[in-house]
């Protein structure tokens, strides 16, 4: 199936009132989980790459974008190609011609006026290569390599996005999506946060533009149906995806420390995997 762009999967989930899973692609096998999972889940999804997972391919855009969209098209679940956690002008710009429809652009470590400024030119640059573009504003803590990573809690004054400057920002921006922050944190790996439900109502009101949430692998099931019902829409997932894809591997290796094909561990390691995006889909697509 040709790639859906992830503007087009968005806009059809949030007018329909339902969410849209973003999925994090580092290694090939997390590719072929996530269409899997969305052909056994019977829903659409994005395969999302970060600047963090361009960095492990040795700053290779191309390869792993090529791989992504291969295995993308390859399956019969409509899916879409999205670059993540961008704060490179550099990979930026290498972004249309590697395949991307759409990107997210981070400068949330910047202070206010900075991070307008830089993300209205990214915005720029994107809506001219035909782009949807993704920003962030308040701070969704616990990113690897953010210096504030341990010491930021989503809690924390100042931490949370403010639905009236989240209006400004947008209109300043001409953003097409805005990550906001409402108590979700990055790289949990226990389902335990609680959202803020009312300023997601709040900020779905005040903000003209879908919402995503951040973090959502640490968010229980029950509070993801109750953020998308209050206005979120694109729900991104990754240490999900590698707990279920580590938890596989160690099992398989801890039962056969002597294997040295990797096949035989990757295969459960992707299907692991596959069931974890399949179970989040069902959650938020519902």
């Amino acid at each position: 199936m040709p790639l859906v762009g992830t503007g087009e999967l968005v806009t059809a989930a949030r007018a329909a009132g339902r969410g849209v899973a973003a999925f994090n692609v580092v290694t090939l096998e997390h590719a072929e989980a996530i269409a899997a999972g969305a052909e056994t889940a019977g829903a659409s999804a994005i395969l999302q790459i970060s600047e963090n997972a361009v960095r492990f391919h040795g700053g290779r855009l191309a390869p792993v974008a090529a791989a992504a969209a291969a295995v993308a098209r390859a399956s019969d679940a409509p899916l879409a190609l999205h670059l993540d956690h961008v704060e490179s002008f550099e990979l930026l710009r290498q972004a249309p011609a590697a395949g991307f429809g759409s990107v997210m652009f981070d400068a949330s470590k910047l202070p206010y006026a900075r991070n307008v400024e830089a993300t209205a030119r990214a915005v720029r640059f994107g809506h001219g290569h035909g782009m949807w573009v993704e920003a962030e504003l308040g701070r969704v803590g616990g990113k690897p390599g953010d210096p504030d990573r341990t010491a930021l809690d989503a809690h924390a004054p100042g931490a949370r996005t403010d639905p009236a400057e989240a209006a400004e920002y947008t209109a300043a921006t001409g953003v097409d999506a805005l990550a906001v922050a409402v108590g979700s944190s990055h790289a949990m790996t226990e389902r335990t946060a609680v959202l803020d439900h009312d300023l997601i109502g709040e900020l779905r009101r005040t903000v003209p533009v879908p919402l995503v949430l951040h973090g959502s692998s640490g968010v229980p099931d029950e509070e993801l149906r109750r953020a998308v019902a209050a206005g979120m829409t694109k729900i991104n997932v990754g240490t999900a995806l590698n707990a279920s894809f580590t938890g596989a591997v160690r099992a398989f290796l801890e039962r056969d420390a002597a294997v040295v094909d990797p096949r035989k561990y990757l295969r459960p390691a992707r299907e692991a995997m596959a069931e974890t995006v399949a179970a989040f889909l069902k959650t938020v697509s519902s």
